[in-house]
């Protein structure tokens, strides 16, 4: 099994790969790919390719839809690098409630003059800030690293109030019992001094499941004058206009942003870090050794975990003759007819799994003979099979 990285992968994760697979610089070869930000967009991609895992959280970088038309799963490491991006969601918490980085610029202004000691006690009093313990902090969107944030944020004094109407049982379990639930965005727009954005980027009519510019004029003018905004999420949760003109205006005293772009970067009021939040060496190492177990298990095991194309599924280890993997479209009768196609080559099936997830589904069948060409060549006849694969 072959597999090509289009950026540079952490070597701790690719060790891990056993000698059954074997790096290729020839992407139309592979197997697997590995990707971290590289734009796959205009890629095409070949009948050899079955999945893609990026090194990180975020696949705006890759084609989801065109990879599920062509049975390619991909997978992404969710809370691979969470408290990476915790560690500097604090940091950019420091940044924006005292004027660290304006004390810093101005002591690089007198640093050549006489008595710099004495020029800065008369001088720092123009930097002075807030200290955030007894301040509120809203989080919105609780997944990997928004917990992580949230429970940091209790530790340093803070009243916490939390929002994610999708939060899963593992967040909730790991969830400081400091943390306020509230019912809608407007409670933390309207009652908090810091708010933090933790959420994927969602298209949707619904206003309470549309991330997009979530931090808007319409929001803006429900928050607390002088409130402190940080994204460390997506680019797009933060309409830029209606944040220049907030901070133009005072409302808002500080937007610190993990996502300069030329708007941003040259507006006043903003703190623009260059897209470090995952950018430590703990990150890239966790990354890599989620990205390749999850291949790992998919290739030898037919297992999906953390595909953000294709429904998660857990078939185990295979213990009989032979394991095939479907991916297919979500459509009726389905089974009946990948049942019948076993049943006319007079093969037994031990074991079934089926997943869908929206458009697209996933079949794990298990069966009691080694699996042939006859029954891969009548699986891929059915309408609505993308791919068909021999597991084992």
């Amino acid at each position: 099994m072959k597999y090509n990285c289009l950026n540079p992968i952490a070597s701790i994760g690719l060790s891990i790969f056993s000698d059954d697979y074997e790096k290729t610089d020839d992407v139309n070869a592979a197997d697997m790919i590995l990707v971290r930000s590289a734009a796959m967009h205009d890629m095409e991609f070949s009948n050899n390719l079955k999945a893609i895992a990026r090194a990180g959280a975020g696949v705006n970088n890759i084609p989801l839809d065109k990879c599920a038309e062509q049975g390619i799963v991909v997978f992404n490491t969710p809370g691979a690098n969470a408290n990476g991006v915790k560690e500097l969601v604090v940091a950019g918490l420091m940044l924006a409630s005292r004027d660290i980085i304006g004390g810093i610029n101005w002591v690089q202004t007198i640093k050549g003059e006489a008595g710099v000691g004495k020029l800065v006690e008369k001088g720092k009093g123009k930097f002075a800030g807030k200290e955030i313990k007894n301040k509120k902090i809203g989080v919105i969107g609780l997944g990997a690293i928004g917990v992580l944030v949230a429970n940091a944020a209790t530790h340093m004094g803070m009243t916490v109030y939390g929002y994610d109407p999708f939060i899963s049982v593992d967040s909730a379990w790991n969830l400081s019992r400091g943390v306020i639930h509230v019912k809608s965005r407007d409670d933390i727009y309207r009652d908090c001094d810091y708010i933090t954005v933790h959420t994927p980027l969602i298209e949707d009519e619904n206003p309470d499941s549309n991330t997009k510019e979530m931090i808007n004029k319409e929001s803006i003018e429900k928050m607390k004058d002088g409130v402190i905004i940080l994204n460390f999420s997506r680019d797009l949760l933060v309409s830029d206009n209606d944040m220049e003109e907030a901070l133009k205006s005072g409302k808002i005293a500080k937007y610190v942003t993990d996502f300069p772009n030329d708007k941003t970067a040259n507006m006043d009021g903003v703190i623009a870090i260059p897209h470090l939040g995952a950018s430590t060496e703990e990150s890239e190492d966790n990354c890599a050794i989620m990205a390749v177990k999850q291949l790992m298990d998919y290739m030898e095991n037919g297992n999906i975990k953390n595909s953000v194309n294709y429904p998660n599924c857990d078939a185990g280890v295979c213990t009989t003759q032979g394991r095939i993997a479907i991916l297919h479209r979500n459509i009726p009768k389905m089974l009946t007819q990948f049942t019948g196609s076993f049943a006319a080559l007079d093969v037994n099936i031990a074991n079934m799994v089926n997943k869908s997830r929206g458009e697209y589904a996933y079949t794990v069948i298990d069966v009691d003979t080694s699996v042939n060409g006859d029954v891969t060549a009548k699986l891929s006849t059915i309408e609505g099979v993308l791919k068909v694969r021999v597991v084992k």
